[in-house]
């Protein structure tokens, strides 16, 4: 949303308190605030765009879900909705991207993830779980790579799986 100042707590709020930090327990404060957002376009993909990188080959399709999830081994927690996943894919559950502490791993550590799961780092991404949440862990580990070039399928496998004229794949990628 145009937003550069950004960050993420690593480890979360678990992390932060066994650190022993502060913490409160009182409502928030309520401020009259407004901010300006300016959508960047090339951060998000359509159904669309990624049916053409999926029947091109040209963008590395990377999945967040667990993996029974993303073979169609196991039935999608939405009624009605296909299991299976976005043909060219590759799968990378985002936990493997975590340190047992819920830190995110190193940037050499993260490169091997992707590797291991036979992700082309030379393509532009596109990252997709079930729907757009869990991607977007996949974005920001593309961004501790340095990897620039990437965007998020925000209608994920919640809208893929729902149209019955796109194709599906199961099984390994």
């Amino acid at each position: 949303m145009g937003k550069t100042d950004v960050a993420v707590l690593d480890g979360g709020l678990a992390k932060w308190q066994a650190e022993g930090r502060p913490v409160e327990d009182m409502s928030p404060i309520m401020r009259d605030r407004h901010i300006t957002v300016q959508r960047q376009a090339g951060l998000v993909r359509d159904v669309t765009q990624v049916a053409a990188a999926s029947k091109l080959g040209d963008y590395a399709i990377v999945d967040a879900r667990a993996s029974e999830r993303f073979r169609g081994d196991a039935a999608e927690p939405r009624p009605g909705l296909r299991s299976g996943h976005i043909p060219g894919a590759r799968n990378l559950p985002f936990g493997r991207l975590y340190n047992g502490d819920g830190t995110m791993k190193d940037p050499d550590a993260i490169r091997a993830e992707f590797e291991a799961a036979g992700i082309d780092l030379s393509k532009p991404a596109i990252t997709t779980c079930g729907s757009g949440v869990t991607a977007a862990i996949l974005s920001l580990a593309l961004e501790r790579l340095g990897h620039r070039n990437h965007s998020l399928y925000d209608g994920s496998w919640t809208e893929w799986g729902s149209f019955p004229d796109l194709p599906i794949a199961t099984g390994d990628a």
